[in-house]
């Protein structure tokens, strides 16, 4: 009998010695220090490629099922207004209304770059094509990041590197020389006070184009008062940009110079704007603006915008002289089954620069690798080279395979002194 109490008393003993235990863990473990909250990291840096002196990166969307999808971006800071695909428009699950060959469709709420989220809450209306056309002609990406969304951040362009960095305001600190800058309010745009030919006026910062471009009526000015300077007629290479119609006939100049905000650009490849769409342009930067300046004329630099600011920064990183028209002297268009149209033909000294195409027909393959599917960017790398490098274009005409030779030429070419100055032709006033 004492026996079994005895033992009876032993295994209490040990379940209230173990009782006593497990509430004192739980006494140490609500005391003991807890892991501190991880904070949303301030900036990210992340790769880029270049498509056509374009910006593209990689970013996350949040999708309807809970999901995320890694899609390409566009880093465009000269437009305000935000652009899906037609796919990625449904996987967002946001409403769609189409009128014509254009649909509105309800933004993301955010999208991520590296392991930053970026906001979207202040873009109301995005915009999509209806007949499931790229967000941009021969562009390979399937939402922009447009100057409505950077303007909340810092940024910072690095194209010597090819990097991309956004941060929270003030998160970045920014090298070289500044300018104080003009920023839409209403919508981010960028003007930069800037002298052309000793006449003050201010000029657009749009690193989504891929070349720089000027008034017709300044245009026109400057052509007629520096018959010098180097001209021709028809978009080649850099100045190619989406393929529409009209760009056969697009005037092209050099400047001699141009005082961008701190910088003197030198041999600035310019196109002549189409004044239809001048006036779009004018009124969207809310004040008078001579033209833009497009990424082609600044890949030396470093590039921060301090939008909180009002202030730009370019950081000079190489002297490179890019051969920017050493082409083949194509104008194309980049159609929505993935082929590429031939829009026309540049003329080289008096002459049509490729032999035997004709506009309307189709550029099939370069050297027997087919372009089908490619990026602008893509088939303009493999058009350019050194000078006199020789191509074999296959093109199609009514159903009909054939090939031609074709030669990279120096278009917008100047005199062989001025050549010379091409090694220097971005300076600053450091």
């Amino acid at each position: 009998m004492f026996q079994a109490f005895l033992s009876r008393y032993n295994s209490l003993m040990r379940c209230g010695a173990l009782v006593v235990l497990i509430l004192a863990t739980a006494a140490i473990a609500q005391n003991a220090p807890k892991p501190a909250r991880q904070s949303e990291p301030k900036s990210a840096t992340v790769p880029f490629t270049l498509d056509h002196n374009r910006i593209v990166i990689d970013v996350s969307i949040p999708l309807s099922n809970g999901t995320t999808q890694r899609v390409r971006a566009w880093v465009d800071n000269g437009s305000p207004d935000l652009h899906l695909s037609p796919g990625l428009a449904l996987l967002t699950g946001g409403s769609v209304s189409c009128d014509g060959q254009l649909c509105t469709v309800t933004p993301p709420m955010a999208m991520s770059i590296g392991d930053m989220k970026i906001t979207l809450a202040a873009v109301k209306q995005a915009w999509a094509a209806a007949d499931n056309a790229p967000i941009a002609p021969g562009l390979s990406a399937e939402i922009n990041i447009p100057s409505s969304v950077l303007r909340n951040y810092d940024v910072l362009i690095n194209f010597p590197e090819h990097e991309f960095t956004i941060a929270q305001p003030g998160a970045l600190k920014f090298n070289g020389v500044t300018a104080k800058v003009i920023v839409n309010p209403a919508n981010g745009l960028i003007q930069v006070p800037s002298q052309i030919a000793n006449k003050k006026h201010n000029v657009a910062l749009d690193l989504g184009s891929s070349i720089s471009f000027l008034t017709a009526d300044l245009f026109d000015k400057l052509s007629a008062s520096h018959p010098d300077w180097p001209h021709m007629t028809g978009a080649v290479g850099p100045a190619n940009m989406w393929g529409s119609d009209d760009e056969p006939n697009w005037k092209l100049m050099r400047l001699d110079r141009l005082q961008f905000g701190p910088l003197f650009l030198i041999d600035t490849a310019v196109v002549e704007i189409p004044k239809d769409r001048m006036s779009s342009l004018e009124k969207r930067a809310g004040i008078p603006t001579a033209g833009l300046l497009g990424s082609e004329a600044l890949l030396n630099y470093r590039v921060g915008i301090d939008y909180a600011h009002s202030t730009v920064y370019f950081d000079i990183g190489r002297m490179f002289n890019v051969p920017d028209f050493d082409v083949i002297g194509l104008t194309l268009r980049p159609e929505e089954d993935g082929r590429f149209t031939i829009l026309g033909i540049a003329d080289y000294e008096g002459k049509p620069s490729v032999a035997g195409v004709q506009a309307g027909d189709h550029l099939v393959a370069i050297d027997n690798i087919p372009v089908a599917g490619s990026s602008m960017g893509q088939v303009w790398s493999r058009l350019a080279g050194e000078l006199g490098k020789e191509y074999t274009l296959t093109v199609e005409r009514s159903s009909k395979q054939f090939t031609v030779a074709a030669k990279v030429q120096h278009f917008l070419g100047a005199t062989e002194e001025d050549e010379k100055t091409r090694g220097n032709r971005v300076k600053s006033n450091e």
